[in-house]
């Protein structure tokens, strides 16, 4: 039976100073979510929450912090509940979110994590913990077993890694003669699903082989391709939240109108909360419309981070409003990025790219390229070399996308045009702002030979591309260099 929640129905209680969940029926967890950050609680959790609305279900979710309790301390005291801003050009809108029910701080009580994922009423894990989250090496898509937790992870019961909390509850669920749980990773990989597994499957084979084989018969891992853009909360945001609703709100997240959920339809015994009533796209095969998110909007989203951040725009949007950014985006896609794509069935990529240009322009969004630009060395084989790679393999010429891989190095060396300091925030920074010295051509040869970052077989093929745009970069700026990748260039 269909259970109407009363927060979703009647928003935020009027009599209340800080939210607090009201009282009433609370779903069971049904779903563990580590690495609950902004995006989820504007993504999935809302659609989870709506899916219990239209069909019912005990899919509430238990969230997990893998690395700070900031967030278990902001949701507990409010039952779980949070306010989702959505904003669109027209003003903002706030609705509140039920579906979690409690945040656990998972290096506090490491245990207490285990025993919840153990539990067999806990039917689906999923994951938000962002390209390094998963330890692996971006280039090959294997474990890096080199990782301070995964060598934790292989000697220790209580796990330090995503991937070891995955492997040590299977571990317990088989041992206790429960079924696996589905594993639906919501992070921006190539290949998500069969990436995580193998993963899983490689971690498990190393504590025991026969777990590894269970898992690779039993478990699922569903691809899934996630996209709304969610800017970090800010100050500003709270302050926003509490003059709309009257109330004070210690983990509000913020979202843009456009949400959209594709997911491979493989569950462990088919248990999954009722998706496709409120949008969810279920499909056999993932990766085409995996593909057009991650080199479309990712991309031309990096590419404008690195590119901004150094011209000083600071937002998304800011960049989007000149027009030497804008023009380069539109070219990017029409005629680096859509040229290397298969489009999924009943998808228009110039369409598509219509929409994204709306999107990012968006006022109301505060997108920070900073934000985007965080983690480089993990996002850009998928989304800039990927591309690239394809372009290469074709004879496309791809001044744009070498150019947004000459500003990614120059944003890595630690200063913008300006002179100032870049606070640079990437698992691989100090190393990379130790390679860029020197001479522009050695500063370019150094970080191209960072493996972790650029497969071997591909440097040769666009180092001249790279180091002649990072010439440019150097001499022109950024909103120069942008009108000579576009010069001559026709939408």
């Amino acid at each position: 039976m269909a259970r109407s929640f009363p927060w979703t129905e009647a928003g935020l209680p009027a009599d209340a100073v800080r939210l607090i969940r009201p009282p009433g029926p609370r779903p069971g967890i049904g779903i563990m979510h580590l690495g609950l950050g902004a995006f989820f609680r504007a993504h999935g959790a809302v659609y989870i929450e709506e899916a219990m609305a239209a069909s019912g279900g005990d899919w509430g979710i238990l969230g997990v912090s893998l690395r700070s309790p900031d967030i278990r301390d902001g949701l507990n005291p409010q039952g779980g509940c949070y306010t989702a801003l959505e904003l669109a050009p027209e003003g903002p809108k706030a609705r509140v979110i039920g579906s979690v029910q409690a945040v656990l701080y998972a290096p506090e009580n490491p245990q207490s994590v285990l025993d919840a994922m153990a539990d067999p009423a806990v039917r689906i894990v999923t994951l938000t913990v962002t390209e390094k989250g998963y330890c692996h090496a971006p280039a090959t898509g294997r474990l890096n077993l080199d990782h301070p937790d995964i060598r934790h992870d292989l000697t220790h019961p209580l796990p330090a890694s995503a991937p070891g909390y995955l492997v040590r509850a299977l571990q317990m669920r088989r041992a206790a003669g429960h079924a696996p749980f589905t594993v639906l990773t919501c992070d921006n990989l190539p290949g998500n699903g069969p990436l995580v597994r193998g993963l899983v499957l490689e971690l498990a084979e190393r504590i025991d082989p026969g777990l590894s084989a269970w898992i690779a018969e039993h478990a699922r891992f569903p691809a899934t391709m996630v996209d709304r853009i969610v800017p970090a909360t800010t100050p500003d945001d709270i302050a926003r939240v509490r003059a709309l609703t009257g109330h004070d709100d210690a983990a509000p997240v913020v979202h843009e109108p456009f949400r959209q959920w594709v997911v491979e339809d493989d569950f462990v015994g088919g248990l999954r909360p009722d998706l496709g009533a409120v949008g969810v796209q279920l499909v056999r095969d993932v990766a085409p419309f995996e593909l057009m998110k991650l080199r479309m909007l990712n991309g031309a989203h990096s590419a404008l981070a690195y590119l901004g951040f150094l011209g000083g725009h600071r937002t998304i949007a800011e960049c989007m409003a000149d027009p030497p950014y804008q023009d380069f985006v539109r070219r990017l896609w029409a005629d680096e990025i859509i040229p290397a794509l298969t489009p999924p069935a009943g998808v228009d990529l110039p369409a598509y790219a219509v929409a994204l240009e709306t999107r990012f322009s968006n006022p109301a969004v505060h997108h920070r390229t900073w934000q985007i630009a965080m983690d480089g060395s993990q996002k850009l084989p998928q989304r800039i070399l990927g591309t690239l790679e394809t372009n290469m393999a074709a004879g496309r010429d791809s001044p744009g996308l070498m150019l947004a891989v000459a500003a990614w190095m120059t944003y890595v060396g630690g200063s913008d045009e300006a002179g100032q300091k870049i606070d640079v925030r990437d698992p691989l920074a100090d190393r990379l702002r130790a390679l860029s010295v020197g001479p522009p051509e050695s500063r370019v040869a150094a970080l191209l030979s960072v493996r972790e970052v650029f497969p071997p077989t591909l440097v040769p093929i666009i180092a001249p591309g790279v180091t002649a745009a990072f010439l440019t970069l150097q001499d022109k700026g950024a909103r120069g260099a942008l009108m000579v990748a576009t010069e001559g260039r026709s939408v």
